[in-house]
């Protein structure tokens, strides 16, 4: 995975906030380096952003490659829409993870998990191009994970259909 070519973040289309852009289906490429276990990693595989009441759910689905494994992997997490353009983003069983605003091309996050600290910095690089930076530290944890998502095109028919939601559904 390489950081396309320098580009400079930009912000969403106008008219659209941060799930509007998310919408669809991307390709994923993310890298780990875990300096703790002296491993490093990759996971590759697809993605999609689908419509729920209340925002969007997020499924990644791929294979990861890290020491001596290789399987399969996956991973869900819900965007609950802001009034402002904003997501909420949650796990899959509806706990808080962290705020996320791509309207400005540019956005950081932070998640405390027990004594595990997770900062995260996300670029909009262009209508198909997302990076997001994850650097978590904590006493058991020291591991740095850089993502690209690339869309895929409209009518691409390589991603796996997409489950139905298994979390509750939104309060209100």
């Amino acid at each position: 995975m390489t950081r396309a070519g320098g580009l400079p973040p930009r912000g969403v289309p106008a008219g659209g906030g941060t799930l509007a852009f998310l919408a669809g289906r991307w390709r994923i490429d993310r890298r780990l380096d875990d300096r703790r276990a002296a491993a490093s990693g990759r996971f590759t595989g697809l993605a999609g952003f689908t419509a729920v009441p209340g925002g969007l759910r997020y499924r990644e689905d791929g294979e990861l490659r890290f020491g001596g494994h290789a399987g399969p992997a996956w991973r869900e997490l819900r965007y609950l829409a802001g009034p402002d353009g904003t997501a909420d983003v949650r796990f899959a069983d509806g706990r808080p993870f962290y705020r996320l605003d791509l309207r400005a091309g540019r956005w950081q996050a932070r998640h405390e998990c027990g004594q595990d600290l997770y900062l995260a910095g996300f670029e909009v690089l262009g209508d198909d191009l997302v990076t997001e930076h994850w650097r978590v530290r904590g006493p058991d944890k020291d591991y740095d994970s850089f993502t690209e998502l690339r869309r895929l095109a409209a009518g691409a028919d390589d991603l796996p259909p997409v489950s139905p939601p298994s979390w509750p559904s939104p309060p209100g």
